[in-house]
């Protein structure tokens, strides 16, 4: 791999890690619609760029889930109660949202990542919070939920923060509590994201060397390093600071980066 092309992977984890700490997400929104940007230049096959970029996203949100969800629970911000209920679900429904995406084309893979976007950048811009009106359900419902969130981060890459934040926070969860226990979240649907995809593109042709299935291994690799540094970072952030402003400023980019997505793959 070319000197520029590591810089840019490296980049590229900086930022995801920092933002994966400070909202609780995985990072895929950005991730995802940078690497499809990345492995078209790369010259890629294009029918398989946006599975690629769900695959290699989801790989390396494992080690920002890691971090992530450390550092949360060295603040006491984790509900391990809660991990423990929504894991299984979570699992199931990520890996067999996999199989559901290897079906599909890259444009509506695409079209649906970046409606999503749209909704989570429009959720962030206007502070759209749940108000507490119930308590947490008990292990078969958190189950439940988990498996539903887990299949729509499977198909759009995330950690599922933009899902399991509000649900927590309208189940009276605290707001920081419910960021921490979206990032341990995170963890199992980043594994079975990344085994879903692997399996998936087991017999897929074209892929460049040192891919792995749909996993393109250096792009994951070089990604995690600066990522599992930078998350605790945007941790120790969402513990001392408002985020309101930057939320707003992050939304802009969601959008910015799902058009930018939407535009890539229509013009291939």
């Amino acid at each position: 791999m070319e000197i520029q092309w590591v810089l840019v992977y490296l980049s590229l984890g900086a930022v995801v890690g920092f933002f994966a700490g400070l909202f609780g997400i995985g990072g895929g929104g950005i991730m995802v619609p940078v690497l499809t940007s990345l492995f078209v230049m790369q010259g890629f096959p294009v029918e398989h760029i946006v599975h690629a970029a769900l695959a290699t996203s989801m790989a390396a949100i494992i080690t920002t889930s890691i971090s992530s969800f450390r550092a949360h629970h060295q603040q006491g911000a984790v509900n391990w109660s809660v991990v423990k209920g929504m894991s299984l679900g979570i699992f199931l429904g990520t890996l067999a949202a996999t199989f559901i995406a290897a079906q599909l084309s890259s444009l509506p893979l695409a079209i649906f990542f970046s409606l999503f976007m749209f909704y989570v950048a429009i959720q962030m811009l206007l502070n759209i919070k749940p108000k507490p009106s119930r308590q947490l359900p008990n292990h078969l419902g958190l189950s439940l939920v988990g498996s539903g969130i887990g299949a729509v981060s499977a198909l759009v890459a995330i950690g599922g923060g933009s899902l399991t934040v509000p649900f927590l926070t309208w189940c009276n969860v605290k707001i920081q509590h419910a960021i921490g226990t979206s990032a341990a979240i995170g963890l199992p649907i980043a594994l079975a994201g990344t085994l879903g995809y692997f399996i998936n593109g087991l017999n897929t042709y074209g892929m460049p060397d040192f891919s792995l299935g749909y996993l393109y291994l250096p792009a994951v690799l070089l990604i995690s390093i600066v990522s599992y540094f930078t998350a605790p970072l945007g941790v120790k952030l969402a513990h001392k600071l408002p985020v309101s402003i930057l939320k707003k400023l992050f939304s802009g980019l969601l959008i910015l980066l799902a058009l930018k997505m939407l535009h890539t793959v229509l013009i291939h």
